[in-house]
């Protein structure tokens, strides 16, 4: 049995506990927050805290708060005998430097309280100090059905760069979308095939040859009558910005 000490309440957090909860093999044994109402909704399931000194015994502790707070939980906790790793894609396994054994344990899909993730299979981004604790951590990855991969923290903050250009700004530009649709009496809806069927393609083709639009066309007129109808100053910028873009990247010119 491993026991495990998550270290904070948010989404991913959320998400390991519910993972973890009905596995037989790995057994979450406390949960810590600084603040005790956002533990409240976990009480009856574990056992909670808002006390680093009184953090349970555990062969892995979990961190998983904002990222600025990563260096400064580690250190209040102590140095520990256990596994200590955090779940950020963007912070650097040295953060956690006062740790013996110290590790990365990040789900590279994005989570949302209170909705529940379909496809089970994420992919986690593994990395260790020491050898031997990659085995551990692979343990915990399928426990709950996870892809394992080992990346190292430099590849790690590349690739999750590559996750905010493909999750975070493309759900901003959906966003604008839903915007447009909404000042226009036009339901969101009728667009989502649209945003399904691209989505499905890069399954088995290049987004880059999946390109299709009035920038890759070079429709000009469409696109300057795209421009007045643009009545935010960003979201026309945005507009000219990736048309540029899409324009260059496939040899073109404005």
């Amino acid at each position: 049995m491993i026991k495990v000490v998550i270290l904070g309440s948010g989404n991913v957090a959320s998400f390991l506990f519910e993972a973890f909860h009905p596995s037989k093999n790995v057994k979450v044994v406390q949960l810590y927050n600084h603040s005790a109402s956002s533990l409240s909704r976990f009480e009856g399931m574990v056992p909670v805290t808002t006390s680093l000194e009184d953090l349970a015994d555990a062969d892995v502790y979990l961190i998983s708060v904002k990222d600025d707070a990563i260096s400064e939980i580690t250190k209040m906790m102590g140095a520990k005998k256990a596994l200590v790793v955090h779940t950020s894609g963007a912070v650097p396994i040295d953060h956690l430097a006062n740790q013996e054994r110290r590790g990365v344990f990040y789900p590279l899909q994005t989570f949302s309280r209170n909705r529940e993730i379909v496809n089970k299979e994420v992919p986690f981004c593994l990395e260790v100090n020491k050898p031997e604790d990659m085995t551990l951590l692979k343990q915990m990855t399928s426990e709950i059905s996870g892809i394992p991969f080992e990346v190292s923290s430099e590849k790690r903050k590349k690739l999750h760069l590559a996750a905010v250009f493909v999750c975070n700004f493309v759900n901003h530009l959906y966003a604008i979308g839903e915007d447009i649709c909404r000042d226009n009496d036009l339901p969101f809806e009728i667009l989502q095939p649209l945003i399904r069927e691209t989505t499905e393609k890069i399954s088995d083709t290049s987004p880059f040859e999946n390109q299709t639009g009035p920038a890759i066309r070079k429709d000009q007129s469409t696109i300057n009558a795209h421009l007045e109808l643009i009545n935010s100053d960003d979201n026309k910028e945005i507009y000219q910005l990736l048309t540029r873009a899409i324009q260059t990247s496939h040899g073109k010119k404005l």
